[in-house]
């Protein structure tokens, strides 16, 4: 048990650092912005008790948005993906009870983990967006920016996944 949470705690840590010193500085094309933090939430072991989990989703976003000055959309995208994915998971196996302690998203499939992955990073970075950016006048923009970076991110997450948990099957 131990072994688990220092993993998370030191996932958590190095994840925040690498958002908001590197990835946040970061503009590919002009308006891309790499997104990995809520790599967190897709690697986080799944239990029962959902507090600590949504305690700890909401802290990172928080302090990516401290770091970033982005008033709390981060935060609140985070937790809405953190409380979403236990549902979604089960929507997209199809099964409503599984194991929790064995699940590991590498033993989804490939269609299964994708439809996971772009999923919750779509999620989150509409929400981001919209909070941040709304305006009727920005739908288009907002829609691109979403959809653009959902892709970006959700790619550079599935590699990310790959090789951390290239070990651990």
């Amino acid at each position: 048990m131990n072994n688990v949470i220092f993993t998370n705690s030191v996932r958590f840590i190095l994840l925040l650092l690498l958002q908001v010193l590197v990835l946040n500085h970061v503009l590919l094309f002009g308006y891309i912005n790499p997104i990995l933090y809520i790599l967190f939430v897709f690697l986080y072991p799944i239990k029962k008790e959902k507090g600590i989990f949504l305690v700890l989703s909401f802290l990172l976003g928080l302090s990516v948005d401290i770091f970033s000055n982005s008033g709390g959309v981060n935060a609140a995208a985070t937790l809405l993906i953190a409380y979403i994915r236990l549902p979604l998971l089960h929507l997209i196996q199809n099964k409503t009870e599984f194991d929790y302690l064995l699940f590991n998203i590498k033993k989804l499939n490939l269609i299964q983990a994708i439809v996971y992955i772009f999923s919750l990073t779509f999620l989150h970075h509409l929400v981001v967006f919209l909070l941040e950016f709304y305006k009727t006048q920005n739908v288009f923009d907002i829609s691109e920016k979403v959809l653009v970076t959902t892709i970006f991110s959700g790619i550079l997450i599935s590699f990310s996944v790959q090789l951390l948990l290239k070990n651990k099957q």
